[in-house]
């Protein structure tokens, strides 16, 4: 990986004053692809938020926190996100098993960013909502527009 334009001029002090380092996103076989695709899938970014503003949590805290996830989705979602770094998962050595999961050094920062891109739509929903203007009531999922 290497320093791209002005992120290279700018000596690197970027996000959290490390140097920006960037593959090649637009490429297929990017290994950030994945990552990109874990962290701002709908339940990555509702996981991440949760576990931000909840600390410590159980499947089942989780599950009940992040409305209309289904069981399986929340398992595979954290799953993504433990494997890539984000969520640590700890299991009690209890009857019956006790398994809770938080967020790594890793997850927190990344939480954050994530957190200011929702904040940031929920704050701009009324003009994302009139920007799609009628097509929102003839199409209510924007994903097929």
């Amino acid at each position: 990986m290497v320093l791209h334009g002005a992120d290279a001029d700018a000596g690197g002090d970027l996000l959290d004053h490390e140097p920006l380092l960037r593959g090649n996103l637009m490429a297929a076989a990017c290994p950030s692809r994945s990552v990109l695709q874990h962290v701002t899938s709908r339940w990555g970014v509702l996981v991440l938020i949760a576990l931000l503003a909840g600390g410590t949590q159980r499947f089942s805290e989780l599950r009940r926190r992040i409305g209309g996830v289904s069981e399986k989705m929340l398992a595979q979602t954290l799953q993504w996100l433990e494997s890539d770094g984000f969520v640590e998962r700890r299991a009690h050595p209890v009857v019956p098993p006790h398994v809770d999961y938080r967020l790594t050094p890793l997850g927190l920062e990344v939480s954050r960013h994530v957190r200011e891109l929702a904040d940031w739509i929920e704050g701009k929903l009324p003009a994302i909502l009139e920007a799609r203007g009628g097509r929102a009531a003839e199409n209510p999922d924007p994903a097929s527009v």
